[in-house]
Formats: structure tokens, sequence, C-alpha cells
């Protein structure tokens, strides 16, 4: 889980690099993409969504609170794991994917990517203002660097302490979260 935990949210060569000097393979980080991207076109098609996820992204659509996705996805891996969830991701404001995005230089923890999110929208909002949904630590950090607050569900069998001092609030699953405790409006 360490080595999962170091490379989430970075871009891809970098997250390569991590998993190859981890575990010393001998590899480049362009035959290790190679066989990950093979890996990738396999699993990734049938990923699930985080439960309650789709629950408030339409809620949030439906109250007309715009929303964006940051990831440290590249085009090539997002499209396999949102594509069989095409309709939800159409309300989406748009999309940042610092994986490939020639504006965001950095990866997560650096906090490029959460702030070309906000610029992008039309009015541009203040990072104090925007709530960030993260997973993984390094999207916790990037949040935290961007001024912006965080609600972190960490996977599974990470250690929540290492970053819980960062995050605005800490949630065991997504289905716990309460838009109102941010100024939302609540769940029907």
């Amino acid at each position: 889980m360490d080595i999962k935990v170091k490379q989430m949210g970075r871009k891809e060569p970098e997250a390569a690099k991590v998993v190859i000097e981890s575990l010393d393979l001998p590899l480049t980080v362009d035959q290790y993409l190679q066989m990950s991207h093979e890996q990738q076109e396999k699993l990734f098609p049938s990923v699930e969504l985080l439960p309650g996820a789709e629950r408030l992204v339409k809620h949030l659509h439906k109250n007309g609170v715009p929303i964006a996705t940051a990831t440290g996805s590249h085009t090539q891996s997002f499209e396999l794991k949102t594509s069989g969830h095409k309709d939800l991701f159409s309300l989406f404001h748009h999309c940042v994917l610092s994986g490939d995005d020639p504006e965001c230089k950095h990866g997560k923890p650096a906090p490029d990517c959460f702030l070309l999110a906000a610029q992008r929208f039309p009015d541009n909002p203040d990072p104090s203002k925007v709530l960030v949904f993260e997973d993984a630590p390094n999207g916790v950090e990037a949040a935290h660097a961007a001024g912006m607050q965080c609600v972190w569900i960490p996977h599974k069998g990470i250690n929540k302490e290492t970053h819980r001092h960062l995050a605005t609030l800490v949630l065991e699953s997504l289905e716990d979260f309460r838009p109102e405790m941010f100024g939302l409006p609540p769940y029907d």
C-alpha cells in the first residue's frame, strides 16, 4: 500500500518511477508504462464509482453547484476509467487531466491541477471557496497547497493520521458526506 500511496495523483512517468525504484525493477519507465497500459486496457473499463459519488454529483449538478474533475490521470486512462459512466461525467463543467494537460506543469502533490480546475470556471473562484474531494494523500497535500478545503475519503488501508491535519474533513465513505456542512444545499 505504501507504494500506491506514493504514486497516487502523480503524473504517469513520476508514478512509474516510484514503482520501479521502490521495487528495484529492471525496467525503464517506458517499459513499465507499456505493461501498465496493457493491464489498464483490461481492468479500467470495469472501474466502479465510489459509493456515494453518483448521488453527490447529481445533487450538486441539480442544484447548480459548478463541479469539475482534477485528476492525475492522462486522457487514455481517464477515458478507460470513465467509459462506463459517461452520463455522470457529462455533468461536470470540465476535467483537468494533469497527466497530459500542457497547462498543468506538475502533478500532485503540487497544487497545479486544482488551481487550473478553478481557473477554468467562468467565475474563476477564489481557492478558499473551492471544495475538493480526494482519495489520495498526494491529493490532500495538493488541495491544502492550493488553499482549498478538502474532504478526504482515504482508501482502505491508508493511515488517516498522516494527512488528517491537512484535510478539512476525513470520512470513511462519500456516503457520509453532508453538503450542508459546507454551505451547500442539503440532500432531498
